[in-house]
């Protein structure tokens, strides 16, 4: 059974527990000052009985460990944090900010068209921020898929006159 211990401050440790002929032995399984989802990946791997990773945030949590949460959240608090420092995001992404955090029936949406988002720009949102890398290696996809698609042959004579210059 993994539990978690705080150690020196600020720090703690995911613990495993087994019986042995000489008594109750534990194991250290990963040492850490937040508990975040490598660590988590890192205790299933050692553990012999693998708990869940609900299983190790309840007992973090109850040890007093900092718990990370979501990228989401993260990126969220960050961009919180830029905005009452003064910053300002792009015009095009304040708006799909906005319409991403819009309810799903998009009753909330703005009156105003100029201030509504397309469709397109609502689907290109999953590459906002993409590195050149993945962008080139999705392009590449792209076009062996193309590569791949059979050739329909025209036949010769479509069934039009042929334009003959002057």
């Amino acid at each position: 059974m993994a539990y978690v211990v705080a150690t020196k401050p600020g720090r703690f440790e995911v613990r495993e527990s087994a019986s042995t002929a000489s008594g109750p032995r534990s194991r250290t399984l990963a040492s850490f000052r937040e508990l975040t989802d490598e660590v988590v990946q890192k205790v299933r791997e050692r553990a012999d009985k693998p708990p869940t990773a609900e299983e190790l945030t309840r007992s973090a949590l109850k040890a007093g460990a900092p718990v990370r949460g979501p990228e989401l959240d993260q990126a969220a608090r960050a961009t919180l944090r830029l905005m009452a420092s003064g910053g300002r995001p792009d015009p095009m992404l304040r708006r799909l900010l906005l319409d991403a955090l819009s309810d799903d029936d998009r009753s909330d949406r703005p009156a105003d068209p100029k201030a509504r988002v397309s469709d397109a720009a609502r689907s290109a949102t999953q590459w906002v921020g993409v590195g050149a890398e993945e962008r080139g290696n999705a392009l590449r996809e792209l076009l062996d898929l193309a590569d791949a698609l059979p050739v329909r042959l025209r036949p010769h004579e479509i069934g039009f006159p042929r334009l003959k210059s002057a």
